[in-house]
């Protein structure tokens, strides 16, 4: 068979199966991630070059089966239906074979060719268990290829494999036999090879699946062949006759004739040498997992997380400011010049955005340490132990298992996104804990509020960094575990809820490239939506604060009072020398502008060496000017420079005055100023209003809009931080003002993305509503507790954040204690770990 110079591969597997290692080691660096059609899972694809055959390999989402339950499912099967890969690597966790089998099973069912690469062979050693390849490879019927994706070991082989299996015309795939059943299934495979279905879909498998009642295969029996079809008819009635018969249903039954062969491929291909202990994984968890040990564990591990990246990584944004400062005077030297009193509006507007997106850009390296840290919790599979932890919790308080992933999607430490976080409770079987979920998911640290966070924090809580943060962090899941047990204590009182019972993969050691390459992406997508939706917004919020802009006798009044000072500047140099070259205004400006510019730069110098170079520059570009820079011997140029500093600094405050008046008076400072009479028991002045007002459309552009609200000192290229906390130290904002508002933040209502998605959830724009107005009257009345309550007990904002999270804490341990916890939960999940 002649083979084809460019092929598809499709990369599929249970979670945690290293099918991410395996897709790095395939691909190397040669990826790219984009979004299903759609939906909002990453569609991770590469290529490489094999015996001159191009590869282009597909990463679909870890699943544990292909049915249509959750949106990971429907995405890789739909995918293996509609763009029919020429082979499917099915990676494997050596370590867990019987597990893994079940996938694999499901796989072959779709009559595509496969190659199994048995990963995590050096785990399954260290277990004590030795499998026999070619035996395994001769019950499957595919190629079996032993892997380590973490080091690259079997990249070679598993390469010429997928080559060789494209070559092979016929080959002898394990079939599944579900022996009661098997000649009904013969017979409506028979059907059904008949009919138009035989083009497009694989018909055993869609056998398989109609006899087990899975809904999208009778989908799509309706709509090619219609609702009252033969086909339809015969797999009810194999369906109804079988739980007739038997004390199960069909689902069951197949289910069981899949484990009694993965038993049997396991208990012929695999030996395990006799041991006294358990394995590694299992020590670890015996002290990670302890009933008294695990919640100190968690607590530590968020704790660092926020000691590294907020703290540490905080620090080195002074190194990384002054690039997006030289970016900034970079962009200002291409636009229009700045006027006396009035910029052109494309350089304000200019400006503007910069200063929007620059705000944000700022703690790139604080992100780049917490996906860092967050890539190794998930590859080293302590996530999921975090995820088997909180499940005992969300029994209690309503919640269900399955909702411990759409938590941690939306960001149970930080770095999430509550948009994947409310699409994942697709796979929450009960309407009530599904529905708990979908409310709950934005209370999470979601990727957008840090910066916010970040920012309060230091500014108005410089010595509790730390503290601080594990506050934040910890808090809004006490929160989020309080408003599920009282919705579905009130509301959704009326549904029920399931067990859940859920899997821990064993320990592996991160990769550096596994790690940084996750890092790089998430921050990547974060720079995007920076410079997408942050900057959209920003252009919005400049123009509602431009108009209507200030009245002709306010502008009058500014104006005279710049002519006073320019008056003045030309009375005081009245004789001198240089007098002639400033007679004219746009020479005056010119001379203005610069001195500004210099200054400004001098500011972002470090060092003797690089103050002598920006010297040496701007006299090279400016030789008829610099002498007003810095005079020396020059006693003209010395009555210049003195009374040019006096003008500027002048211009500068006026120009200031002028922008506050302007953003005060303007459409959205107006907006902002009629809610303080209700705001002002929370703390929230206007522009706090203002800024929490522009995060609907997208939580990043609560920093955007502060950085423009607060701009004295923007000229001269202070951080936001600086800025920031010289005007609230002179307000009279203080750190108890500062927590309540991010405790309002933490309870604010969804972005407009998240509430859209919910109303694509619920298919209900009361629930929409309700997921808007509900956390609005929560947080502002928590909010106004915390600081009426903190000025009425005289407390400090540290006080009062720990006199809040104790209280916030009893009362979460006294709700959840009411209900007793699943005594089962904890050994069923460990039956599967055996």
């Amino acid at each position: 068979m002649e083979q084809k110079k460019n092929l598809l591969v499709g990369l599929a597997g249970q979670q945690n199966s290293g099918k991410s290692t395996t897709f790095n080691m395939l691909t190397g660096a040669n990826q790219h991630i984009a979004n299903y059609p759609g939906v909002t899972v990453d569609k991770k694809s590469g290529s490489y070059t094999f015996e001159g055959v191009r590869v282009e390999t597909v990463d679909l989402p870890g699943t544990y089966s292909l049915t249509s339950f959750s949106l990971e499912e429907r995405v890789a099967r739909d995918f293996l239906i509609n763009e029919k890969p020429d082979v499917i690597v099915n990676v494997v966790d050596a370590s867990s074979l019987k597990r893994s089998l079940y996938f694999t099973f499901q796989v072959l069912e779709m009559g595509f060719g496969v190659v199994v690469a048995l990963n995590m062979m050096d785990v399954a050693t260290r277990n004590g268990m030795t499998i026999d390849i070619e035996k395994l490879q001769h019950r499957l019927g595919v190629d079996v290829i032993p892997t380590v994706g973490r080091k690259g070991r079997g990249k070679k082989e598993l390469r010429r494999a997928i080559l060789a299996t494209t070559k092979r015309k016929e080959g002898l795939p394990l079939t599944i036999s579900y022996e009661e059943i098997e000649p009904l299934l013969k017979k409506l495979q028979e059907k059904l090879a008949t009919t138009v279905l035989a083009e497009n879909y694989p018909l055993r498998w869609l056998a398989v699946k109609l006899v087990e009642g899975d809904s999208e295969a009778e989908r799509i029996l309706i709509e090619h062949l219609g609702s009252s079809s033969a086909e339809l008819e015969l797999t009810r009635k194999i369906r109804r006759e079988f739980e007739e018969n038997h004390y199960m249903t069909v689902a069951d039954y197949m289910v069981g004739c899949r484990d009694r062969l993965a038993s049997s491929i396991v208990e012929s291909c695999v030996t395990r040498e006799a041991q006294g202990g358990f394995n590694i994984s299992e020590k670890i968890d015996k002290l990670l997992l302890n009933r008294f040990a695990a919640p100190i564990f968690l607590i530590l591990t968020v704790f660092l997380i926020y000691q590294l990246s907020i703290v540490k990584g905080y620090e080195l944004t002074q190194y990384w400011w002054p690039f997006l400062a030289k970016f900034r005077a970079i962009v200002a030297s291409l636009l229009p010049d700045a006027g006396l009193l009035h910029d052109p509006y494309i350089r304000s507007m200019g400006l503007w955005m910069v200063d929007s997106a620059n705000a944000l850009l700022n703690y790139i390296p604080i992100f780049l340490i917490l996906f860092s840290l967050i890539a190794i919790l998930e590859d080293s599979g302590y996530m999921a132990r975090i995820a088997f932890i909180l499940d005992k919790m969300f029994n209690a308080f309503g919640l269900h298992g399955q909702s411990t992933l759409p938590f941690i999607l939306g960001g149970v430490f930080a770095g999430g996104c509550a948009v994947p976080g409310v699409m994942s409770t697709k796979g929450i079987p009960d309407e009530r804990s599904r529905m708990a979920t979908i409310l709950t998911v934005p209370y999470m640290n979601c990727l957008a509020k840090i910066p916010f966070y970040t920012l309060l924090v230091n500014v108005f809580f410089v010595q509790y960094k730390s503290w601080t943060m594990l506050f934040l962090s910890t808090f809004t899941i006490f929160a989020a575990l309080l408003v599920a047990k009282f919705l579905t204590a009130t509301v959704l009182k009326t549904k029920e809820t399931a067990p859940f019972v859920m899997e821990l993969p064993n320990y592996h050691p991160p990769t550096l490239f596994g790690v940084g390459q996750r890092a790089i992406e998430r921050t990547w997508q974060y720079i995007k939506k920076v410079g997408s939706i942050v900057i959209a917004v920003s252009v919005c919020v400049f123009t509602l604060l431009q108009f209507p802009g200030l009245d002709d006798n306010r502008e009058a009044y500014y104006q005279k009072e710049m002519d006073k000072a320019v008056t003045k500047f030309y009375t005081k140099i009245e004789g001198n020398a240089y007098a002639p070259q400033f007679q004219e205004e746009a020479s005056l400006v010119a001379l203005i502008n610069l001195y500004t510019d210099f200054k400004t730069a001098r500011l972002n110098v470090k060092s003797a060496d690089a103050s002598k170079a920006l010297d040496d520059a701007y006299r090279e570009s400016y030789p008829n000017l610099f002498v007003f820079m810095k005079p020396r011997g020059d006693k003209d140029a010395k009555t210049i420079n003195k009374n040019l500093r006096s003008l500027a600094s002048k211009r500068k405050s006026l120009r200031r005055e002028i922008k506050n008046e302007n953003i005060e008076n303007s459409f959205l400072g107006m907006f902002g100023r009629a809610l303080e009479p209700i705001t002002q028991f929370a703390g929230f002045d206007w522009k706090i209003n203002v800024a929490i007002f522009s995060s609907f459309a997208a939580r990043e552009s609560s920093v955007a809009t502060i950085g423009v609200l607060y701009q004295e000192g923007a000229d001269d290229n202070k951080s936001l931080e600086e800025r920031m906390g010289t005007e609230t130290s002179s307000s009279g904002f203080t750190p108890l003002h500062a927590l309540a508002v991010m405790v309002f933040f933490a309870l604010y209502p969804p972005c407009l993305a998240t509430t859209i998605m919910i109303k694509v959830q619920t298919n209900s724009y009361k629930w929409m509503l309700f997921s808007m107005l509900f956390p609005t009257a929560l947080g502002f009345v928590v909010a106004s507790c915390i600081f009426t309550g903190g000025m009425a007990l005289g407390m400090s904002g540290f006080q009062m954040m720990i006199a809040f999270y104790l209280l916030v804490v009893l009362t979460t341990i006294l709700v959840g204690t009411r209900n007793k916890w699943l005594p089962s939960r904890h050994n069923r999940t460990k039956a599967i770990l055996q």
